[in-house]
C-alpha cells in the first residue's frame, strides 16, 4: 500500500496516527468457525471478557478456543489511536494498536487463573515490542481486563511468574496491563478470524515454554 512504517522499537503517538475510517472492518461478522457462538454477543449470563495480546493473534486465538469454558473467541486490534484500523495499517505501527485475542468464558469452568497460567507459559512476556521473529509494536504483550477481579489476577499472576523467568535468565516483564474500558476493540477482517482453523498449516509461533506459574498463594 506504501504506507510509511516506524522501526519496530517506536510506539506512534496520538498525533502521528493514522486516521482510520468511521465504518468497521468488519460489520457483520460470522458465527465462530469453532465454538459457532457469536463473535459478539450476546452470550450467557455471567459470561467475563478478557483481551490478550501474545504476539501474532492466530495462534493466541487458537489457544484460547481450545480452553474448556470459552464461550467464543476473536481476533482485533486495541491500544492505539486509529479507529477502524485496516490489518495493512497495523503493520505499519502507525496505529498504535496491538494484535489482540478476545474471549468470552464461563468463569464457572474456566478459572481467571486457569486463564492467566495459558496466556504467561505460552509466550514470552519479556520481548517489549516483539514475539520471537515478529517484531513491531503489534506484537506486544498485553492484558486488557474488564473486571477488578481480572484486573487482581492479571497482577498477581505477573509478580507470581516474574521469579520463575528471572531465574532463568529472563528480563523484566513488559507486558502492557491496562482497563479494556480505556481501549475500543476493533474486530480483524473476516479472513483473521479463527484463522489457524481455516487454515490447519498456517503459522504457528506459540507453544508452551516449559516455565510454570506457581500457584497463587
Amino acid at each position: 500500500m506504501g504506507l510509511f512504517r516506524l522501526t519496530p522499537a517506536q510506539l506512534v503517538s496520538a498525533d502521528a496516527a493514522l486516521p482510520g475510517r468511521a465504518t468497521p472492518v468488519l460489520p457483520d461478522p460470522a458465527p465462530h468457525a469453532v465454538l459457532g457462538t457469536s463473535l459478539v454477543g450476546p452470550w450467557p449470563d455471567g459470561t467475563r471478557v478478557i483481551y490478550l495480546a501474545m504476539g501474532c493473534f492466530w495462534g493466541a486465538e487458537e489457544l484460547l478456543w481450545r480452553l474448556p469454558g470459552a464461550v467464543t473467541t476473536s481476533v482485533g486490534y486495541q491500544g492505539g489511536y486509529t479507529p477502524n484500523p485496516t490489518y495493512e495499517e497495523v503493520c505499519t505501527g502507525l496505529t498504535g494498536h496491538a494484535e489482540v485475542a478476545m474471549i468470552a468464558y464461563d468463569p464457572a469452568v474456566l478459572s481467571e487463573y486457569a486463564l492467566m497460567k495459558a496466556f504467561w507459559e505460552n509466550h514470552d512476556p519479556t520481548q517489549g515490542f516483539r514475539q520471537g521473529n515478529d517484531r513491531g509494536t503489534q506484537y506486544r504483550s498485553a492484558a486488557y481486563w474488564t473486571t477488578d477481579e481480572q484486573r487482581e489476577i492479571v497482577e498477581r499472576t505477573r509478580d507470581a511468574y516474574a521469579p520463575v523467568i528471572a531465574a532463568r535468565g529472563y528480563p523484566e516483564i513488559t507486558t502492557e496491563i491496562r482497563p479494556a474500558a480505556d481501549l475500543t476493540y476493533y474486530l480483524a477482517e473476516d479472513y483473521h478470524q479463527q484463522y489457524l482453523y481455516k487454515n490447519p498449516n498456517g503459522y504457528r509461533c506459540h507453544a508452551n515454554t516449559g516455565l510454570a506459574l506457581p500457584p497463587l498463594t
